[in-house]
């Protein structure tokens, strides 16, 4: 689909027939926008505005070359954008941007995306300020980059609910592990696309092809940039001082457990010891012999009960001696 926004009245086109090229001319566009166009409206693109658009894999990747050139015929700027995917997650998109020599910028996307929606319609309300597609271009960083605190501030607060989430529970399961990964990659993928937006920033502020009214507004952009880039790494401080903080409850938890079953095999130590002296089978054991009779004429084998409460006071001696060094 392409969406052609003429300088004259503001006007919109939207789904734009592509003989609609042959009757206009540079100074009749300010901006066209092309949300996963056919190849016939790319081939359409590129023959009016003599260039050459580029493909995906071109826009994806990470060199500085390919987020920000410039040629003798137009400005080539990659930057990726997020898409939300529902709930609080979200995707990476990226955008190829071309502005030609005569000022009309071309945006190449797969997704519809909230930062062009909310550029078009400043566009609207106020047409006069965008009076090239330099300042479209820049009026869409400046809507990016505030959707980006948005969401520096949402895994912020994502990240407090889990701290406090982590202080009121006496223990830690693997989805507070999960949770706490999940948030370190989303935050990941925000301080690497923030610091995308800087590179490109830092292209066009180096450049001097752009309006001069333009440089101010940059200037103040790349403070924010800067800032959301500090924030999300006090984030990520945070995220691991939290991920230590869970696995060392989860080290203590470890630790009782394997405590009580420390103390429980010492503690019937003894006990077993005495079973195992008693369990052997030797002819000559002269406690197989106590018989105690009583005098209704029942015999009481005392060398069992003599086993028995051996058995008992070596435990209890033991635990008490635990418990004397404050070991329970």
């Amino acid at each position: 689909m392409i969406t052609i926004y003429l300088k004259q009245y503001n006007k919109i086109i939207r789904n734009a027939d592509t003989e609609l090229f042959d009757d206009l001319g540079f100074d009749d566009i300010l901006w066209i926008d092309m949300m996963q166009p056919t190849i016939k409206e790319q081939k359409a693109v590129e023959n009016f505005m003599e260039i050459s658009l580029q493909t995906r894999q071109q826009v994806e990747e990470i060199e500085s070359t390919s987020k920000y050139s410039e040629s003798e015929n137009a400005i080539i700027s990659n930057s990726n954008f997020f898409v939300p995917v529902g709930g609080d997650s979200f995707k990476v998109e990226p955008v190829s941007f071309i502005l030609s020599n005569e000022g009309v910028l071309v945006s190449v996307r797969q997704a519809d995306m909230r930062t062009f929606r909310e550029a078009e319609k400043r566009l609207q309300m106020n047409y006069r300020n965008y009076s090239t597609g330099y300042h479209i271009l820049i009026s869409l960083l400046e809507v990016r980059i505030d959707f980006d605190a948005d969401l520096v501030e949402m895994v912020g607060r994502q990240v407090s609910t889990l701290s406090k989430d982590i202080n009121r529970e006496d223990s830690i399961d693997k989805e507070v592990i999960h949770r706490i990964n999940t948030l370190q990659e989303r935050t990941m993928v925000l301080r690497e696309n923030i610091f995308d937006r800087q590179r490109v920033l830092s292209g066009i502020h180096r450049s001097e092809r752009f309006p001069n009214d333009i440089y101010p507004r940059l200037q103040l952009m790349i403070k924010d940039v800067s800032s959301l880039i500090s924030h999300t790494d006090f984030t990520f401080q945070r995220l691991d001082y939290i991920q230590d903080a869970a696995l060392g409850l989860i080290n203590i938890e470890q630790n009782e457990v394997v405590k009580i079953f420390s103390v429980a095999a010492v503690v019937f130590l003894p006990a077993t010891l005495v079973a195992s002296i008693y369990g052997m089978n030797f002819k000559f054991m002269p406690e197989l012999e106590w018989i105690w009779t009583l005098p209704n004429g029942w015999n009481i084998p005392m060398g069992y009960i003599f086993a028995l409460g051996l058995m008992i006071l070596a435990s209890g001696l033991t635990m008490g001696y635990f418990r004397y060094k404050k070991w329970l």
